[in-house]
């Protein structure tokens, strides 16, 4: 009986074993939280379980960067293979369910999320309109942009489900927001616009998942908001919303 109950006390507390690193607290104020119940793990299954997250995190990361990186060919389309393949084998292996992955509640959070990501929308093509004197956008066509959209889904999948979760494990939830974010921002790099956007967008992203766990709703605003900059702001700036090497590459 002893026995039974210490297998079963081991299983929960892997999948909850962010609460042991330290208390969470909120990064914006709120009465609903995606914080997990406290467990009690050893030293040893705490170092395990910390160098595993980061070791994915960083693996994940590195592959995403080096495709970005790389002129579209061979090379660049194993790293994007190889990336891909980390994030569905370490999502279907790791201690994080459906649930905590934010694939089982659409609608959790789904109003206050969507109204956030309408209400930036207006804010950016309002912008858009003022800045017409530096450029017009890129509005793409419904034929690239529902393409764009799964993308954006697929996104969030890697920046909540993989990034946020594990940094959360080993950062708590605060600190994994700004970590999360952070990371989204690098991939973005050499664009100036679309790196500060991203780090902005990433911390909003990061702590509506934090709060509700729920990608859906994420990857609408996502990619609504990132049509929305494609078309109202100066595509000069922008380079076709490209990244990495691509933005280099672009002549506007």
């Amino acid at each position: 009986m002893a026995s039974l109950q210490s297998r079963n006390q081991g299983r929960a507390s892997e999948r909850y074993i962010d609460s042991c690193m330290r208390e969470k607290s909120e990064l914006f104020s709120s009465t609903e939280s995606g914080d997990f119940q406290p467990c009690r793990l050893n030293s040893h299954a705490v170092t395990a379980h910390i160098t595993r997250d980061l070791l994915e995190v960083a693996l994940v990361f590195a592959f995403i960067l080096v495709a970005v990186w790389t002129p579209q060919g061979p090379v660049n389309f194993f790293f994007s293979i190889v990336a891909a393949a980390c994030i569905m084998a370490f999502a279907i292996a790791g201690r994080w369910g459906p649930r905590e992955m934010g694939l089982t509640w659409p609608l959790s959070g789904a109003v206050n999320i969507l109204l956030a990501g309408a209400l930036l929308c207006g804010a950016i093509a309002a912008i858009g309109t003022a800045l017409r004197f530096a450029g017009a956008g890129n509005a793409l066509p419904w034929s690239r942009s529902w393409q764009y959209a799964l993308w954006a889904l697929q996104q969030e999948f890697i920046l909540q489900s993989v990034f946020f979760l594990r940094l959360e494990s080993v950062l708590g939830s605060r600190r994994a927001v700004w970590a999360a974010a952070s990371l989204y921002a690098v991939v973005h790099v050499p664009s100036p616009l679309l790196t500060v956007l991203s780090f902005l967008g990433g911390l909003l992203f990061c702590e509506f998942f934090r709060r509700w766990r729920n990608l859906y709703p994420l990857g609408i605003i996502h990619a609504t908001l990132g049509l929305t900059i494609a078309a109202s702001l100066p595509d000069k700036w922008l380079h076709h919303m490209r990244v990495g090497i691509g933005y280099l590459t672009m002549h506007s």
